[in-house]
This record gives C-alpha cells, sequence and structure tokens, in this order.
C-alpha cells in the first residue's frame, strides 16, 4: 500500500508541473504597434540581395510601396495588421497556367505572395512566403530591415568643393574593373578604346547568364560624366554606388516614363525627352549628392536635384549612406561606353 501510496503522489506531483506549464498556444501575442512599422525601410534580403518598403498610415487605411530585389517599386495589393503575426504586407501576380500554341494565356491564377513584418528592437524582421506556381508549396525568404532617415534639404550644388577628377576607364583594358559575380560570364570587353557589353544568346540554347561589372573602387557623393551608345531595342543600366540605378534604354520617341533613358529607374520620371535615336553617342553628366540626384542628359537638364528615397531593383548595399561602386548592368543588352569621369565631393 505504501508503494502504490507513494507512486500516486509521484503521479499527482507531475500532473501538477505539466499543469502549470505555459501552453504556446496559449501565449499572449507579441503587440507591435503600426506606429513602430510606418516610415520608410530598406532591407536586407536573404541570399545577399536588397529590397525596400514604405509603409504609410493614410486616412482611414494602411497603405505601401515594396521593392523586392530587382523590378520596380510598386504599390502593394494590401497591407494590415494581425494579433498575432504582425504587419502582412501582400502583392499579386497573375500566373499562365495553361497557354495555346501561340504562348497566349488561356487560364491564369493570380497568386500572392506577402510578406510577414515584426519589429526587433529598432529594426524589423521577417519572412516574404511565395506560393509555388506548381502549388507544390510555400517557399520562405528572411529578410531584416533598417529605417531611413529623412532624407534632407537639397543641397546647393554651386556651393559643392570637388576633389580630384578620377578616369575610371582607361581605354586600354578592364584594369579597376571586375565582375560583381565571378562565377557569371563576362560579356565586357575592350575594343579601340571602347568599353563594350555584348551578352551573347544563341537562339534554341540555354540561357547563358552574364554579370554585372563593378569598379574595384568605392565612392560617397560625387559627380559622373560619361557617353553611352545604346543599340536599337537594347537596355541597361548604371548603378551610383551599387544602389541607384540611371536608366540607360532605348526609349526614343516614347513618352515620359520613370523608365526611359536618363530616369532614376521606376522612382523619378524625366522633367523631358532628350535621348537621341538608337545608335548615336549619348553624354551623361549626374550628380549624387546628400541623397538627391540630379542628371543631364545630352545638355538637357531632366532630373533636378532630387531626393532619393531608396534603393532601386538590383541594388547590391542597403546602406544609403555608406561608400559603393559604379556598377554597369551586365546581363541585359549591348551598350557601348567611353570617356567615364568620376569626382568625388569633398565634405
Amino acid at each position: 500500500m505504501k508503494k502504490i501510496a507513494s507512486l500516486l503522489c509521484i503521479i499527482a506531483a507531475a500532473f501538477v508541473i505539466v499543469s502549470c506549464k505555459p501552453n504556446p498556444e496559449a501565449e499572449a501575442p507579441v503587440k507591435t504597434s503600426i506606429n513602430e512599422l510606418t516610415g520608410q525601410w530598406t532591407l536586407d534580403i536573404e541570399g545577399g540581395m536588397v529590397g525596400w518598403l514604405d509603409v504609410r498610415q493614410e486616412e482611414g487605411y494602411l497603405d505601401a510601396d515594396l521593392l523586392w530585389k530587382w523590378g520596380s517599386v510598386e504599390p502593394v495589393a494590401n497591407v494590415f495588421m494581425t494579433a498575432d503575426r504582425g504587419l502582412m504586407v501582400t502583392r499579386t501576380n497573375d500566373v499562365a497556367v495553361e497557354k495555346d500554341t501561340a504562348g497566349n494565356a488561356l487560364r491564369s491564377h493570380k497568386v500572392t505572395s506577402w510578406l510577414e513584418v515584426h519589429t526587433k528592437g529598432e529594426k524589423i524582421e521577417g519572412y516574404f512566403l511565395e506560393p509555388r506556381q506548381d502549388g507544390t508549396g510555400v517557399d520562405s525568404t528572411t529578410f531584416s530591415g533598417t529605417k531611413l532617415p529623412a532624407v534632407p534639404p537639397a543641397p546647393d550644388l554651386k556651393s559643392v568643393k570637388y576633389g580630384k577628377p578620377i578616369e575610371l576607364f582607361n581605354g586600354t583594358d578592364l584594369t579597376g574593373w571586375r565582375l560583381i559575380d565571378e562565377k557569371l560570364n563576362n560579356g565586357f570587353k575592350v575594343d579601340n578604346g571602347i568599353l563594350q557589353n555584348d551578352p551573347v544568346q544563341v537562339e534554341g540554347q540555354p540561357h547563358v547568364a552574364y554579370g554585372n561589372l563593378r569598379t574595384d573602387q568605392e565612392f560617397s557623393d560625387f559627380n559622373l560624366k560619361l557617353e553611352v551608345n545604346v543599340p536599337e531595342k537594347s537596355n541597361s543600366g548604371i548603378y551610383l554606388r551599387g544602389m541607384y540605378e540611371i536608366q540607360v534604354v532605348d526609349s526614343w520617341g516614347q513618352p515620359l516614363d520613370p523608365h526611359n533613358m536618363g530616369a532614376l529607374y521606376s522612382r523619378i520620371t524625366p522633367l523631358l525627352s532628350a535621348e537621341k535615336p538608337a545608335g548615336n553617342w549619348q553624354s551623361m553628366d549626374i550628380t549624387l549628392c546628400d541623397r538627391h540626384v540630379t542628371v543631364i542628359l545630352n545638355g538637357k537638364l531632366i532630373i533636378d536635384n532630387q531626393p532619393v528615397y531608396g534603393p532601386t531593383g538590383g541594388a547590391i548595399l542597403s546602406d544609403v549612406f555608406a561608400k559603393g561602386p559604379i556598377y554597369l548592368q551586365g546581363d541585359h543588352g549591348r551598350v557601348m561606353y567611353r570617356n567615364l569621369v568620376l569626382t568625388p565631393i569633398e565634405k
């Protein structure tokens, strides 16, 4: 009897201990205020990519714009707070699941991907969740974010002091330049004093991946002058400090758009069309100073000391205050450059 009584006491004690353990499902969720999440954030994405998120409290609703790795800054489909998962940011994409013989969509699915965002100290972190197109599951990517301070007032460019000009391209070889990803193919070469990129693709053959070309040197604020020649229907880009893309594209005759020649890609539309027809040499005069950009294309002012709120698609850096390289897109189309001269701004 004593043994049975002792065993019952042990069981009873164990029951009390187990029943007193907290139930994870019953724990109160961590509360995150929307006020902690509003503002502009640069995102460091798993795998080394960069993004940007702008969360705004509008009258009666939340709104947001998102840049995820590549492409443009775009409005989201929806953004809302939850009790237990923080801020939810959704975007949608139409995916063709059935096509005719000409490749036209017969049926499409509207695929929703989403970010789950919560605060961690002064930063944010979370997951980007994207359903696989074949319906077999969801891919998850982690990210962290740093809040951006407000852009300062536009600088007085007439009072800016410059240092000694630096010739980025010697006209002979690729000294001072290297691929960002050395594992990719290099489409850049030097021919008759011209820096050329020709990412050749053979019809019917697998796609060949070409790398982007960057300077060994890194810079803060500066003025960059160069000449560029864009063949018909070709497309490339010049990245300032590895973060902000100035668009290089054959857009002659097209309506004004933030994806045209000389635009700050998807962020700032040129004031006017100043590009030349494809195949002509064109001059660019670009100044980046105090998170503001000015672009003079073929002698005409097309971006006038405008604020830059965050990185553009394809950025390799998220810190808007860090030094970074000049980099030239190598994975898009044919393009030629010459007379690349960078003059640092002294502070």
